[in-house]
C-alpha cells in the first residue's frame, strides 16, 4: 500500500479527531488555526423499529450557510428530511470575492451538499430544484426542477411537509434603479464571481487591441463598484491587489490607464464598523490611488455610463465606465414576498419569526438567515405582567428579593435588559432599583419598575447581515439552534427549559435563540486587514491579514476545501493569480 492510501486510511479512521490547520506564511513563521470537524456520524446510532412514514416530514428550502448548518447537527432518525434547493452544493460566500480574481478557484469553496449531510443512521434526501410556492394551508410546497437539460420526465412536483425550514436567503436589492440589472454584475453567487473574473480580463484585453483612442483605453479599464459596505470594499481591494501585482506585468502597454472607483451614498465606507476602521480604510484606499466616491446615489447605468446625483449639491454626473459591480444590499426573493401576504406580513419588508425561529402567525415553518430577521418582544409590553409575577405577596410593590426570583427568565427572554446593563455599566439586575441619586431602594411600585426598564428596549438591535465570515455565523447559529430544538422536541416538551412564560407557572418549551457576535473582518489588500472583535477591540495592518488567513481557512465547512483554499493561496504567492479567460 503507498503512503497516500495509507495517510487516507488513517485518516478516515478517527473522523472525529480535531484537526491542526496550518497556515505557513513567507514573513512571520505561520498561524495555527483550530478547527473542530464534526464528524458525520456524531449523532448515536439508532436502530429505528417504526415504520418510516410515522416520521414528521421535514422540508428544508436551501442549501445556505443556515439550511447546511441544521442539516448537518439535525437527528434524522427521528426525522424524514428532504430539501430542495436550485444549487446542490455548499458554498463559502466570503471568499467570493477572492474568487473574481483568481486568488481563489471557485470549486475550492464549495462542496457537494450530498456529502455534507451523508450520514449512517438515515437518509436526507435533496432536490436540484427550485422551490415556486408555499402553501401554509394544506402544509406543501410546489417546485420545479432547475436542470435544464431536455431529459424525460415532470419538471414540476410537490412535496407535504409536517415542519418547513425555510432559508432560502435574499435577492440583490437594485432599489428600482434604471439599467442596474441589464448593465451591473452582482456578487452573490459563485456564478457572479466567475462572471466577474472573465469580464475583467475582458476589458483589458479590449483595451490594448489597435486602432482605440486613449480614451477609449481609459473607460474600458474604469471599474467601478456601487456600494461601499464589506463586500464592495473587499472586492475593490481585491482588484487591486490583481491589477497591480499581475495584470500591469501582462498588459504593461495600459497598466497607468486603470482606474478603480468606490461608489458610496453614505459619508464613509464601511460605515457599520467602528470609526478607525472607517478611516483606516479610506486612508489605504487613498494611498492605494482606489477612488471613493461618499455622499452620491447612484441614479441609473447604461452599457457605457453611470449616472449619479450628489447629495451636497443636486449635481448629476456621469462617468464612463468599462465593468460596474453593483453591491448595495439585499431584498425579500419573491416566493418569501408571496408566503408573507399569506401570514399576514405583506406590509413588512422582511419575514418576521419570533424569538424560537418560528414564522409569526405560521405555525410549524421556520426561517432562518438572509430572508427573516427576529422580531424581539420588547419587555416593556409585559411589564405589567411581569411585575405581577414577581410579587409574590400582592403588596403591590416589588422587593429587592422578589425580583431576584424573576431575574434569571427576564434576562433569558428579554436580552436587550442584559446589553442595558452593560451600556450603563452596572454590574448586576438589581442595581436598577436604584433612585435617581445611585441610593438603593428595598422596594419598588409598579411606576418605579417601568421606570427602572423603559430604557432597556432602545439597545435592541437587528442581527448583522450575512455577508461576511463572522456575520455568517449568525446564520450558522441559527442552524444549529433550531436542529437542537428538533433534536429535543419530546424531552422539552415534557421538560421544558425555556424561561417562564409570567403569565402563569408554565415555562417555554425551549429557550430562544441569542446570538453570539464574534465581530468581522474587513479585508483591505496588499496582505493588511481590519477586524472588530468583542471587547470593543480592533486590529489593524499585516498582522491582521493573517489572522483572516487563518480564520477563513478554519471555518471552511470541509477538510477537502481547507485544504484547497490553503492551496490556492500558496499558489497565488508562489506563481501569481492566473489571467486565463476559461
Amino acid at each position: 500500500m503507498s503512503f497516500f492510501k495509507r495517510a487516507s486510511s488513517v485518516f478516515n479512521a478517527y473522523p472525529s479527531t480535531s484537526k491542526l490547520l496550518v497556515v505557513f506564511t513567507l514573513s512571520s513563521g505561520g498561524y495555527v488555526a483550530y478547527s473542530e470537524a464534526k464528524p458525520d456520524t456524531g449523532l448515536p446510532s439508532v436502530q429505528v423499529s417504526e415504520n418510516k412514514c410515522a416520521k414528521k416530514k421535514v422540508v428544508v428550502l436551501g442549501t445556505g450557510w443556515a439550511a447546511t448548518s441544521f442539516l448537518k447537527n439535525l437527528d434524522i432518525s427521528s426525522y424524514d428530511v428532504q430539501v430542495v434547493s436550485p444549487r446542490n452544493y455548499f458554498a463559502f460566500t466570503p471568499l467570493l470575492p477572492s474568487v473574481t480574481c483568481g486568488t481563489v478557484e471557485a470549486r475550492s469553496i464549495v462542496e457537494p451538499i450530498r456529502k455534507i449531510v451523508k450520514k449512517k443512521n438515515g437518509e436526507i434526501k435533496v432536490w436540484e430544484a427550485e422551490c415556486l410556492k408555499i402553501d401554509a394551508a394544506n402544509k406543501k410546497v410546489s417546485c420545479r426542477a432547475n436542470i435544464e437539460a431536455n431529459l424525460l420526465g415532470n419538471h414540476e412536483f410537490s412535496l407535504d411537509y409536517d415542519y418547513l425550514v425555510v432559508a432560502v436567503g435574499a435577492q440583490v436589492n437594485s432599489f428600482n434603479t434604471p439599467g442596474v440589472l441589464e448593465n451591473c454584475h452582482f456578487l452573490k453567487e459563485v456564478e457572479d464571481a466567475q462572471k466577474i473574473r472573465r469580464s475583467v480580463i475582458d476589458c483589458f484585453e479590449k483595451a490594448i487591441l489597435p486602432g482605440l483612442s486613449e480614451e477609449e483605453r481609459k473607460t474600458n479599464l474604469h471599474f467601478v463598484i456601487v456600494g461601499g459596505g464589506p463586500t464592495g470594499v473587499e472586492f475593490a481591494a481585491e482588484l487591486h491587489d490583481y491589477v497591480t501585482e499581475d495584470l500591469a506585468k501582462l498588459y504593461p502597454t495600459v497598466k497607468d490607464l486603470i482606474k478603480i472607483s468606490i461608489i458610496q451614498s453614505g459619508d464613509h465606507i464601511l460605515n457599520m464598523f467602528d470609526q478607525r476602521i472607517s478611516s483606516f480604510a479610506e486612508q489605504k484606499f487613498s494611498r492605494d490611488h482606489i477612488d471613493v466616491i461618499t455622499g452620491c446615489r447612484v441614479t441609473s447605468v447604461s452599457d457605457k455610463e453611470i449616472t449619479m446625483k450628489m447629495k451636497s449639491n443636486g449635481e448629476i454626473v456621469s462617468v464612463p465606465h468599462g465593468l460596474v459591480v453593483w453591491s448595495t444590499g439585499v431584498m425579500t426573493r419573491p416566493i418569501v414576498s408571496d408566503f408573507m401576504e399569506q401570514v399576514g406580513q405583506a406590509k413588512r419588508r422582511v419575514l418576521a419569526t419570533d424569538e424560537w425561529l418560528q414564522v409569526k402567525g405560521c405555525e410549524d415553518v421556520y426561517a432562518l438567515g438572509d430572508c427573516a430577521t427576529i422580531d424581539q418582544r420588547k419587555i416593556m409590553e409585559d411589564i405589567a405582567t411581569i411585575f405581577k409575577a414577581a410579587d409574590k405577596d400582592n403588596s403591590g410593590t416589588l422587593k429587592v428579593d422578589e425580583f431576584e426570583g424573576v431575574v434569571d427568565d427576564i434576562l433569558i427572554r428579554y436580552p436587550q435588559v442584559e446589553l442595558y446593563l452593560r451600556s450603563k455599566h452596572l454590574r448586576k439586575v438589581t442595581d436598577l432599583f436604584r433612585d435617581s441619586q445611585g441610593n438603593e431602594r428595598k422596594e419598588v411600585d409598579i411606576e418605579g419598575f417601568k421606570l427602572a426598564l423603559s430604557h432597556a428596549d432602545s439597545q435592541m438591535k437587528n442581527l448583522p447581515a450575512t455577508a461576511q465570515v463572522f456575520s455568517l455565523v449568525v446564520a450558522a447559529q441559527q442552524g444549529a439552534y433550531l436542529s437542537k430544538c428538533f433534536n429535543s422536541r419530546q424531552s422539552c416538551h415534557d421538560n421544558p427549559e425555556g424561561p417562564k412564560t409570567f403569565t402563569g407557572t408554565e415555562r417555554h418549551q425551549f429557550r430562544p435563540f441569542q446570538y453570539k457576535h464574534f465581530g468581522q473582518f474587513a479585508p483591505l489588500g496588499g496582505e493588511q486587514a481590519a477586524a472588530e472583535l468583542p471587547g470593543d477591540w480592533v486590529s489593524m495592518g499585516h498582522s491582521t491579514q493573517w489572522l483572516w488567513y487563518s480564520v477563513y481557512a478554519s471555518k471552511q465547512v470541509s477538510w477537502r476545501t481547507k485544504v484547497l483554499v490553503v492551496s490556492d493561496w500558496t499558489k497565488k504567492f508562489v506563481f501569481g493569480r492566473d489571467s486565463s479567460r476559461i
